[in-house]
């Protein structure tokens, strides 16, 4: 991140929730907007890569990381945390979503909020057959964390949301991320509320107005990439761009670059 230690700092959304995020690199401010069980660490190498040519503005979530929380949860309470953030950044930003957080991101820009540039890789809409969000996934995980079955919570987000199979996640539950996983359950219902049904919200893209680029990993399932190019033939004049990367992920110094190219030309 240029060799200097990012900036932490804290902004109050609308509804007074406190959002901390921390900021680093020079240029004009870019944010940062995670996905399940993501808070502004796992954004880290992604901003790393990107502060030679932006300011990047990492932040918590709400319910994430030092975060506040305010019951009960609303995605447009979400959507005015990202205005607050985009006011700390100067009042204006180009904005990046990852998975829930690109549909978040898609959201927030749609209502009018001052975004130069989006940026989206693989929201999880469900445009075909094959997996993504199922209805009334969001009470079930509520009731899964409500009963501290935490692990039952994200085995469930795994594979009814991700659509890992059942033997490939019963093994994860021994390893050391396993942990992480958990501290995170209480956010999946945020998620799966973020992405609902998983239709394709086709008049809420279609009141983006900001110049946009939909990303995919040669390496994710059919089912994200078939999302990701619907996404973008429902935004006006959004591109569509394939990087060579593993399941619902690029590397960052890959994908740094084409946001760089994208947004800034």
């Amino acid at each position: 991140m240029n060799g200097a230690t990012p900036t932490v700092g804290t902004v109050r959304s609308a509804d007074g929730t406190t959002i901390a995020y921390e900021r680093s690199g020079e240029g004009p401010p870019i944010i940062l907007v995670g996905g399940a069980f993501n808070d502004r660490s796992t954004t880290r190498p992604l901003a790393a890569a990107l502060s030679s040519h932006f300011t990047v503005h990492g932040y918590d979530r709400r319910g994430r990381g030092d975060s506040g929380d305010t019951a009960p949860y609303a995605m447009q309470r979400e959507i005015e945390d990202v205005a607050a953030l985009i006011g700390a950044a100067g009042g204006s930003a180009y904005v990046y979503g990852l998975s829930s957080g690109a549909i978040l991101a898609a959201y927030a820009t749609s209502e009018g909020l001052p975004v130069a540039g989006l940026a989206l890789f693989e929201p999880p809409f469900q445009v075909g057959e094959g997996d993504g969000a199922k209805a009334g996934l969001a009470g079930r995980l509520t009731e899964l964390v409500s009963a501290g079955r935490r692990g039952d919570a994200v085995e469930l987000f795994l594979t009814a949301a991700v659509g890992l199979p059942a033997e490939a996640v019963e093994p994860m539950r021994g390893q050391p991320e396993w942990s992480w996983l958990e501290g995170m359950a209480h956010t999946l219902p945020y998620d799966t509320t973020v992405t609902g049904e998983g239709a394709l919200p086709t008049d809420r893209l279609a009141a983006v107005t900001a110049p946009t680029v939909l990303i995919d990993s040669t390496g994710s399932p059919a089912w994200l990439r078939d999302a990701t190019r619907a996404a973008a033939a429902a935004i006006p004049g959004a591109r569509h761009v394939s990087l060579d990367g593993g399941f619902h992920e690029v590397p960052p110094d890959v994908l740094a670059a084409e946001l760089r190219r994208s947004l800034l030309g």
